[in-house]
């Protein structure tokens, strides 16, 4: 996974998790529900990137053989 990539997941999840908390204590139900969508989308991206560098290493491994 790239560092740069990696980052704006990161920065992406922790934006999802501060909309949430202050939704959840303003009473602010879209703006909690907004930063689950935040969270849920960086994961789903880090899954990506994840699934991307493990094609990836098989690939690299069935050229070295």
């Amino acid at each position: 996974m790239g560092k740069k990539d990696k980052a704006s997941n990161k920065v992406q999840d922790l934006k999802g998790r501060v909309k949430e908390k202050v939704g959840s204590a303003t009473g602010n139900e879209d703006l909690r529900t907004k930063g689950q969508t935040d969270r849920t989308k960086a994961s789903l991206k880090d899954a990506g990137e994840k699934v991307k560098d493990a094609v990836s290493n098989v690939k690299g491994a069935v050229k070295g053989k």
